[in-house]
């Protein structure tokens, strides 16, 4: 579940760097979030 939405919010932030129209930083904003949820999702099923 967590991969789906990461997966989508790259998807957006990557149509918003190659449409002309974009909000701004909110755009990069989104691949922060997809970054961190991807990170987290490794860190808690990587545990022993």
């Amino acid at each position: 579940m967590i991969y789906n939405i990461a997966f989508v919010l790259v998807i957006l932030w990557l149509l918003g760097l190659i449409t002309t129209y974009t909000l701004g930083g909110f755009i990069h904003v989104l691949l922060v979030i997809a970054l961190i949820m991807i990170v987290f999702q490794l860190m808690t099923t990587r545990r022993l």
